[in-house]
């Protein structure tokens, strides 16, 4: 595949560079050129469809006439023109409050951007890889998009993606359960690299959007907030990648830097899909925003935030870890604000492997939708496949290893559920009971017995005898030889 070998191509050119160090700036600086190349694709074929389009970026700056011409500028004034020229112009961009301004997004995905290169003759060769690729091809986009959502997956060996990415089967699956409609408003507040938005578009693409018009009704519909800026940068490249021709309405910005109060009745959406980050801790004073949960705790807030976001009837689907689920104090004052502002209808359970290589902890899959407070509960438990003992990075979790609970789902109405092996059902009353403790275990599963605690005690006391006596046997062995 020519996308493939152009982009193993450029990595392999970039390890060359002095400048460039570890896959994440490696991929940094592989986004910002790529993100160049594909607004200019875009722009071209908007001047052609267009009479009054007009580029976000200026003439002097966009992609074709600076890195089009593969005997253009190189070396040192290369450098001079994309460090000293370049950046400061993307970074300093005028944006107006005007819906679909698309030069905020530019000046968004540039505010944090770097030019990681030190040779200029290495980042001619690479803007002139780049130029292999047609993004106006609508196979090659395709495909690149394919080999875009590996690069993601391949980004959890740079030590730091494990807090913005999600295992592309769990947001699938995710998805399918809540089944979003174009014409409602889909909010991640915590959106990463765009995991649960471009699954969301697919399902969307696949099942409803049939014309022009439903496809400008879907994107009119999503909402995303990203507080870091490279998964900010890949999201959006990820979100033209999939089409989508504004990609503004992924901000760059702390959703949690707002007081919880301020959050009216007209910013209320009726999905939110999100995974947030994982034993993640907010700066001094973002717990003020919260007056009623006072914490720093990332997950926490984001939780609070959601249960206030989401319309009459809204739903929702959140990554938690276990940890959210037994926490007590704070914790336990949001799970019951959370079953009586919502119907906490399933919880699916996950096992601590689903996210290695970079987390390794259990967790939790929450459906709920905002209106009635929680009557039941129901619990999934799934499982690793019989004959794996652990998901990992060469044998993750795939959609399919969820099907089975996607089976049992019950449609949208969650009908003739029964309780199995896998599947229990507990009362709010019982929830409450346990003070709001929901880390409840399968009733099913059949504890195994270690026997007679006592009778252990007394075989494991006898074994550490027997390992006193041939340690001494040893030493004595040992002290005669020496003596010789």
């Amino acid at each position: 595949m020519i996308v493939r070998t152009t982009v193993k191509s450029i990595q392999d050119i970039m390890r060359q560079d002095v400048g460039v160090d570890g896959d994440a700036q490696r991929i940094s600086q592989l986004t910002w050129l790529f993100f160049l190349k594909i607004i200019d694709d875009q722009d071209q074929e908007l001047e052609i469809t267009r009479d009054d389009y007009r580029s976000p970026i200026p003439e002097r700056f966009q992609w074709r006439n600076w890195a089009a011409d593969p005997e253009g500028i190189t070396g040192q004034a290369m450098l001079d023109f994309v460090n000293d020229e370049l950046f400061p112009a993307l970074k300093g961009l005028q944006v107006s409050a005007k819906l679909g301004d698309r030069r905020r997004v530019v000046r968004d995905v540039f505010e944090d951007a770097y030019n990681y290169m030190k040779s200029g003759q290495l980042l001619r060769q690479v803007v002139n890889k780049i130029n292999q690729v047609d993004f106006n091809n609508l196979d090659e986009r395709r495909h690149f998009g394919e080999f875009y959502e590996q690069l993601l997956n391949d980004l959890q060996s740079a030590g730091n993606a494990g807090e913005y990415y999600t295992p592309r089967a769990v947001t699938s699956f995710m998805v399918h359960m809540i089944d979003p409609h174009p014409g409602e408003t889909l909010f991640d507040p915590a959106c990463g690299t765009g995991g649960f938005l471009t699954c969301a578009i697919r399902h969307m693409e696949e099942k409803y959007v049939r014309t022009p018009a439903q496809r400008e009704t879907m994107q009119a519909g999503l909402l995303a907030v990203e507080k870091k800026q490279l998964p900010h940068m890949l999201c959006v490249t990820n979100m033209l990648l999939h089409g989508i021709e504004d990609p503004s309405f992924v901000r760059h910005d702390n959703t949690l830097a707002r007081p919880l109060i301020s959050w009216g009745k007209d910013e209320r959406v009726d999905i939110v899909l999100t995974n947030p980050p994982f034993g993640g801790r907010e700066e001094d004073g973002v717990e003020n925003n919260f007056p009623t949960f006072k914490t720093r705790e990332t997950a926490d807030l984001f939780l609070a935030l959601i249960i206030r976001l989401l319309k009459p009837g809204g739903r929702a689907a959140v990554v938690l870890p276990d940890g959210s689920l037994f926490g007590e104090g704070i914790k336990t004052r949001l799970k019951e604000h959370l079953m009586e502002e919502c119907n906490l209808h399933t919880i699916v359970r996950l096992p601590n492997s689903v996210f290695r290589p970079y987390a390794s902890i259990g967790t939790n899959l929450l459906f709920f939708e905002k209106g009635a407070p929680t009557q039941d509960i129901w619990f999934w438990e799934h499982r690793v496949p019989e004959g794996q003992k652990a998901y990992s990075m060469t044998r993750p979790i795939r959609l399919e290893h969820l099907a089975d609970c996607a089976a049992w789902w019950g449609g949208p109405r969650r009908e003739g559920r029964e309780q199995t092996e896998r599947a229990w059902k507990v009362s709010a009353e019982e929830v409450k009971a346990r003070g709001y403790n929901l880390d409840i275990k399968n009733p099913h599963t059949v504890a195994e017995d270690y026997g007679d605690p006592e009778t252990l005690l007394e075989e494991l006391t006898k074994a550490e005898a027997e390992i006193a006596t041939i340690l001494d046997q040893f030493k004595t062995i040992l002290s005669e030889a020496l003596a010789r």
